[in-house]
């Protein structure tokens, strides 16, 4: 394996961070093409410290993201299939009877990882789906009475079809508040399906994909993005973006002081990635159907629960406030 390039510097320069950033974001876009939006939401994710949720129907790239993420940063990935038969130590891990010691052993399960890929998350009982819970919110497990830390940096990209629901458990509202953002991969143009093409003639491309980033790059990144600078008006708009959605009509439940940590955060991730230091209201406008609109329940049975009417409910919301000049 190639060595990635890495500043030898304890603590990189912008200018230095900024290189490790776009060739984080060129690596992933030589294999996930025609998504620059996409890798953009899942490295904001990545930089805020945060979690991705990715639906969409099978095979248009929801498993290849992750990995092209996790190839691109030299660090430990797992992939967990998720079905109706894993339990919760499947992924946690369990403690094991040493015969030579005779004592039990913690043998850690695949959430001792850097990049966690959970694929198809609701396919497994909501018992195993809530053993995430602590790993995402507290970068920590628990078991057996000893609390376990997950070392940084720690992501998790999850995956699910939306429209095939035999053999399915539905997230709750708890389980999808962890993650920063929901997405959807949506289907190529077809000039750059014809690229797919081309590219998978021999093999598959992500096999052969090359670390660029060291972890401790990562760290370097998301400590950087925490010192970007929001504005008290920008800090208002969010707010009055967070309040709107616990009083609209078509809403039953609103987002919560967590979401609006969440936005504020994944907006600070955003206009670095940007290329900026500070952040602007369109970094907000632009990330609040990502970030919150999993956040909400709508009140009529069809919108409850149903991610689309969810993002047209959230638009509307945005494109009625004023935005700070």
């Amino acid at each position: 394996m190639n060595s990635p390039q890495t500043s030898e510097m304890a603590s990189p320069d912008i200018d230095e961070l900024m290189s490790l950033l776009n060739r984080l974001l060129e690596n992933v876009a030589t294999v996930v093409l025609g998504k620059p939006e996409v890798i953009k939401l899942a490295v904001v994710a990545l930089l805020a410290e945060g979690h991705v949720l990715i639906e969409d129907v099978p095979g248009v790239g929801k498993t290849l993201l992750a990995r092209a993420l996790a190839a691109s940063i030299d660090c430990s990935f797992r992939r967990v299939q998720f079905t109706p038969d894993l339990l919760p130590s499947d992924i946690i891990g369990s403690s094991v009877y040493n015969a030579a010691s005779g004592e039990f052993v913690f043998k850690p399960g695949p959430i001792f990882a850097n990049v966690i890929l959970a694929d198809e998350i609701n396919r497994t009982t909501p018992r195993t789906q809530s053993a995430l819970l602590e790993a995402m919110s507290d970068t920590q497990v628990s078991v057996e009475g000893k609390t376990y830390t997950l070392e940084p940096p720690f992501i998790v990209l999850a995956t699910q079809n939306p429209y095939e629901f035999e053999g399915t458990y539905v997230l709750p509202e708890s389980q999808l508040d962890r993650f920063m953002i929901r997405l959807r991969m949506g289907y190529p143009v077809r000039s750059e399906e014809r690229r797919v093409l081309s590219t998978h003639r021999s093999g598959e491309p992500v096999e052969t994909l090359r670390p660029v980033l060291m972890a401790e790059d990562v760290l370097h990144l998301q400590r950087a993005v925490r010192n970007v600078r929001v504005d008290d008006a920008i800090a208002e708009y969010l707010l009055d973006i967070v309040h709107a959605t616990r009083k609209g009509e078509d809403l039953h439940v609103g987002v919560s002081t967590r979401g609006a940590l969440t936005l504020y955060r994944a907006a600070q991730s955003l206009a670095f990635v940007s290329g900026r230091g500070y952040v602007v209201p369109d970094d907000v406008k632009f990330l609040a159907v990502p970030v919150l609109a999993h956040r909400v329940v709508g009140k009529s049975f069809l919108q409850a629960g149903e991610f689309g009417a969810a993002e047209a409910i959230i638009r509307d919301l945005v494109d009625r406030l004023r935005v700070p000049s």
